[in-house]
């Protein structure tokens, strides 16, 4: 069954929603039971309003804490009782590779977006993406989804991330301070906040292309406003990987 989004309704006492339907507590026993199934959850959103609301308040946050507990847990550590681009936002780079369209973030290449089962997002890993004099940052960064065989283009790798307080982070400062411009159409896949490109600001070390298996050359990648971060590559065959792995 397809629903339609009804983004009028306000949950007043005259809206059909109201009519038997569960209270607040009783969803998130319901939820529970599910283990928080992100189908489902996007599935209530489209309900209306006060659905799409209470998704985004309380279950997404409640997934995404199940999803990768200890990365949640140092993601607020800094006090915050909220992330960066809101938990539906989270959820969703936890759980789908955005992929690539033609006249994109990464003009020829497409291929369309996609949920993925799991992911492993690594804070070690997230060390290598930044530059020497932002390491003190945190940067949770997944293993590259690999698309293998795409022609002329090779074997591609898409990769995403999640800085923790990026308002506050070096990375930030430095865009700034350097004069990076926000690309003028494209927008995060994540949370639709606009993006700055790493690779225009000069701020891509060696040290991805290593962590990542890929030619050196051939590493972009974009952080969000919010602080969500997406890239590509592309991959070595698999010998000269493992090479690249020792060498770093």
């Amino acid at each position: 069954m397809i629903l339609t989004k009804q983004y009028r309704c306000i949950h007043s006492a005259s809206c059909q929603c109201t009519k038997g339907h569960l209270s607040e507590d009783v969803i998130f026993l319901v939820f529970h039971y599910l283990n928080w199934n992100p189908k489902l959850i996007a599935t209530l959103s489209c309900v209306c309003k006060w659905f799409d609301d209470f998704a985004k308040r309380v279950l997404w946050k409640e997934f995404c804490r199940t999803r990768a507990p200890k990365m949640m847990l140092d993601l607020q550590s800094s006090g915050s009782h909220s992330v960066d681009g809101n938990w539906r936002a989270l959820g969703k780079l936890l759980i789908y590779c955005a992929g690539s369209k033609k006249g994109g973030l990464f003009n020829s290449i497409h291929i369309p977006g996609h949920f993925v089962y799991q992911t492993r997002f690594s804070r070690t890993s997230g060390r290598s993406f930044l530059l020497p004099q932002c390491r003190t940052d945190v940067l949770y960064v997944s293993d590259p989804c690999e698309h293998l065989d795409q022609g002329e283009e090779g074997d591609i790798g898409f990769f995403r991330g999640v800085f923790k307080s990026f308002a506050t982070s070096k990375v930030r400062k430095m865009l700034i301070r350097r004069g990076a411009k926000l690309h003028p159409t494209e927008v995060c896949p994540y949370c639709k906040a606009k993006l700055w490109s790493m690779l225009q600001a000069k701020m891509i070390p060696q040290s991805a292309s290593c962590r990542l298996g890929s030619y050196e050359d051939c590493v972009e990648y974009y952080v969000c406003l919010n602080g969500h971060m997406l890239g590509i590559c592309t991959l070595l065959p698999l010998s000269d990987s493992e090479e690249a792995s020792e060498l770093e």
